[in-house]
């Protein structure tokens, strides 16, 4: 148990650049697999968590752009939401990647500033980059339906009582939309987060071996030949991660259909013994 805690101490944050620099080289323990593939995950977390945040305003942006009948904010809304939504992911991170190591290693030249850009090719930026648009292109048509999906009741009423332009749009169609899309949002927010797992297969590499679960559970299963215990110790940790982020929308879901009857009652478990 000592020694378990030692090996938290030294590898827990390992993956963030705190604690040992040094993988371990042979004589893994289930302890050291556990503790640095969960070191890992904290890539993942923030690979998806900054991705929906931002790719979520983005989303919304896109929405609206692509229900505008101006063809000039429509039309760049409709071809980027189809561009990719219809490329695969893996094929997105390998142009990314190719296309920001075309950039001047030295640097690009803005009115007699000079700008780094070799930061965007390495994982935490460039990877996130790409996640964050394939995550706002699906949200986008989500979040799309929902708005052509708005009743046109509430609508009406809203201009009843005198709301026009961006206060009927805040006050009645965004949170009425957000309703109507936040199951099919949530599915979105949790295939996103598995989707973190292929930025270990792109060509986005990792700093100083600081890389992702995945990358630990590779490391471990190449040095053991034994996958069975790695990967499925991945596959647990974004199980545990997937019912924490189903319960944390599922908190958003209530907050958002607080004023419906019955969606503060908490769910009982009532088995049918007889039919």
């Amino acid at each position: 148990m000592e020694q378990c805690l030692q090996t938290i101490q030294s590898y827990g944050l390992r993956a963030i650049g705190i604690g040992e620099r040094m993988l371990p080289r042979s004589d893994f323990t289930l302890c050291e697999q556990v503790t640095l593939i969960g070191s890992g995950l904290i890539w993942n977390i923030y690979f998806a968590g900054v991705a929906l945040l931002v790719g979520f305003f983005l989303a919304n942006a896109l929405a609206l752009a692509k229900a505008s009948p101006n063809p000039w904010l429509r039309k760049p809304a409709e071809w980027f939401i189809f561009l990719f939504r219809g490329s695969p992911l893996f094929i997105q991170f390998f142009v990314a990647y190719e296309a920001l190591v075309q950039l001047p290693r030295a640097g690009i030249d803005i009115f007699g500033l000079t700008v780094q850009t070799s930061w965007m090719t390495r994982a935490w930026a460039g990877a996130l980059f790409v996640l964050t648009l394939n995550t706002a292109a699906y949200s986008a048509e989500i979040f799309y339906g929902a708005l052509r999906n708005v009743p046109k009741g509430d609508i009406e009423a809203a201009d009843a009582y005198g709301f026009t332009g961006w206060k009927r749009y805040r006050k009645i169609i965004w949170p009425i939309s957000m309703r109507l899309a936040w199951p099919a949002y949530t599915n979105e927010a949790i295939f996103l987060f598995h989707a973190t797992t292929l930025v270990f297969f792109s060509s986005f590499p990792a700093f100083q071996q600081q890389g992702d679960a995945l990358y630990y559970a590779s490391y471990f299963a190449d040095k053991t030949f034994n996958p069975f215990v790695a990967y499925p110790l991945v596959a647990g940790y974004f199980i545990l991660m997937t019912l924490c982020l189903i319960g944390l929308f599922g908190i958003m879901n209530r907050r958002l259909n607080r004023h419906i009857p019955g969606q503060q009652k908490k769910l009982r478990y009532r088995p049918n013994l007889l039919r």
